[in-house]
């Protein structure tokens, strides 16, 4: 196995989303010694009608319109790794199965082929890997003119749980699965799920860019200026507000600490955090997203993070990003006991069954909070690197299929 060989990615997720993405992570981790050709999961023309003016749109217009300059090179990724923007897309989500979702299907499917034909003949690709992170939305199979060495689907979540997804991705994830050489799973519930339809199945976890998370802990760092003026210990959280936060356990957490300020970083999915008054309460911070690189800035003053997820079948599948991005930095963590895989982290990590215990860990999280523990967190951390995952993905393959 070729493990210099080129790498083309199709993915979910496209290089300047507002929230962390583990498909870029192990994209500018591969570019180290490969070179990758990032397909970004496409612009459909709903998007593209509602969002005209959104920067996203804007800069790729020529792309996305008339397939001119689909290539870039954005200046903080990695020279080997080049951006790929296939043209607009036919949304087809709201159709039912049938004819008509699986004939726009196939010519979304030829839109995104097309790139990938172009990325071929224009950089004289010879030997590469084909890897799908979590988009079986698109080219469940590779036509016969794509030869890679492998195909490889990663699974990251439990596509049956979020209904949106679950119109058809249950189906076509079902399909990419059984089509591709190797599927890898992100969370031990995952893989055993996937397992049912193929056996070169293998769990291949999330992990951190230590470097940047390590400096809350290493250097002293800039107070971002929503913190400036704070004399409470500082609750904090990074990462989507949505669906799988548990609601409920936030607003007893901003009622029962009003000594602390319950602060978050990163976007809002919905309106769940004003059905429950989040949005109304004093102690509560919302700063919106910020870049990966900015988190660091704001963890060095939180004297505790949380990962409050609800404890169901969607999270059961859940292996967070973030708590290897929470103990690189250093800090107590308190979680709820919502999967297989973050109960491993017990160790290094507070993870509760119940709302009263995690209302009480808080408190206890702090006062406990030592150098030594800290020194902990970060020792386990240090162990799960996307340098670790890349070396992991090319021990999968080597093995080869069964």
């Amino acid at each position: 196995m070729n493990r210099h060989c080129d790498i083309i990615c199709f993915t979910l997720s496209r290089w300047d989303s507002a929230i962390s993405s583990p498909a870029l992570a192990l994209a500018i981790e591969f570019a180290k010694n490969n070179r990758v050709f990032f397909v970004e999961h496409p612009f459909s023309w709903k998007d593209y009608a509602g969002m005209r003016k959104d920067p996203q749109i804007v800069k790729r217009k020529q792309a996305l319109l008339r397939g001119k300059d689909i290539y870039s090179n954005p200046p903080f990724l990695p020279a080997n790794l080049t951006v790929v923007t296939p043209q607009l897309t036919i949304p087809v989500n709201f159709l039912p199965p049938g004819a008509l979702y699986n004939g726009l299907s196939k010519i979304n499917d030829n839109i995104v082929l097309k790139s990938i034909r172009r990325v071929i003949k224009d950089y004289q690709v010879r030997e590469f890997v084909y890897l799908n992170f979590f988009d079986p939305y698109f080219v469940r199979s590779l036509p016969a003119d794509i030869k890679p060495i492998y195909s490889v689907y990663q699974s990251m979540d439990d596509i049956t749980q979020v209904g949106y997804s679950n119109r058809h991705g249950s189906k076509l994830e079902e399909e990419i699965v059984r089509n591709f050489d190797f599927t890898l799973c992100t969370s031990k519930e995952l893989t055993r799920l996937k397992s049912a339809f193929s056996p070169n199945t293998y769990f291949h976890p999330n992990a951190a860019d230590i470097s940047v998370f390590n400096k809350a802990a290493l250097e002293v760092l800039p107070r971002p200026k929503e913190l400036q003026g704070i004399d409470k210990p500082i609750i904090g959280y990074t990462g989507s507000i949505e669906y799988r936060s548990d609601f409920e356990l936030l607003k007893k957490i901003a009622e029962q600490h009003t000594d602390k300020i319950l602060f978050f970083v990163g976007p809002i999915q919905g309106d769940e955090h004003k059905a429950v008054g989040l949005d109304k309460m004093p102690n509560v911070i919302f700063a919106g997203p910020r870049k990966i690189t900015e988190l660091p800035d704001y963890l060095q003053y939180f004297d505790c993070v949380i990962i409050p997820f609800k404890k169901n079948t969607l999270t059961r599948s859940i292996y967070p990003l973030k708590i290897n991005e929470y103990l690189a930095a250093g800090k107590p963590v308190i979680a709820t006991h919502f999967s297989e895989d973050i109960y491993t982290f017990r160790d290094v990590a507070y993870v509760v069954d119940s709302h009263e215990e995690f209302l009480q860990t808080i408190d206890k999280s702090i006062a406990e909070n030592n150098e030594e523990r800290k020194q902990a967190r970060m020792k386990v951390a240090a162990t799960n690197t996307w340098t670790a995952r890349v070396d992991q993905f090319w021990q999968i393959l080597e093995r080869g299929k069964k």
